[in-house]
């Protein structure tokens, strides 16, 4: 379960590994994402007031204490959108600025 959590938000990963691990992400990208959603019957019966405004929110209030963890997950686009200031970590710049000499 927790290499479930700890990848599913890190896309293409997740479907290539053992079953449990691939349906907690697409249950994630169906649930938070909308992907895969197709029957209307189920939104009906359990409507969703608000959701989005509201995950976003949960995401921010998540993560916003903990920046570096989103790097390398999706969850780094949540803090670029919602906290002013917030600077990624840039891969690239972790390479060019590593204490390896050339």
């Amino acid at each position: 379960m927790w290499t479930a959590i700890a990848l599913h938000t890190t896309p293409g990963v997740p479907e290539f590994m053992e079953p449990e691990i691939a349906l907690v992400t697409a249950a994630v990208e169906m649930d938070v994402l909308g992907i895969g959603r197709d029957d209307q019957a189920v939104t009906d019966a359990h409507p969703r007031p608000d959701f989005k405004r509201r995950i976003l929110e949960a995401f921010t209030d998540g993560f916003k204490g903990r920046p570096d963890t989103t790097f390398g997950t999706v969850n780094a686009d949540v803090l670029a959108h919602f906290v002013p200031g917030f600077q990624r970590i840039d891969f690239v710049e972790v390479i060019l600025n590593s204490s390896w000499p050339e």
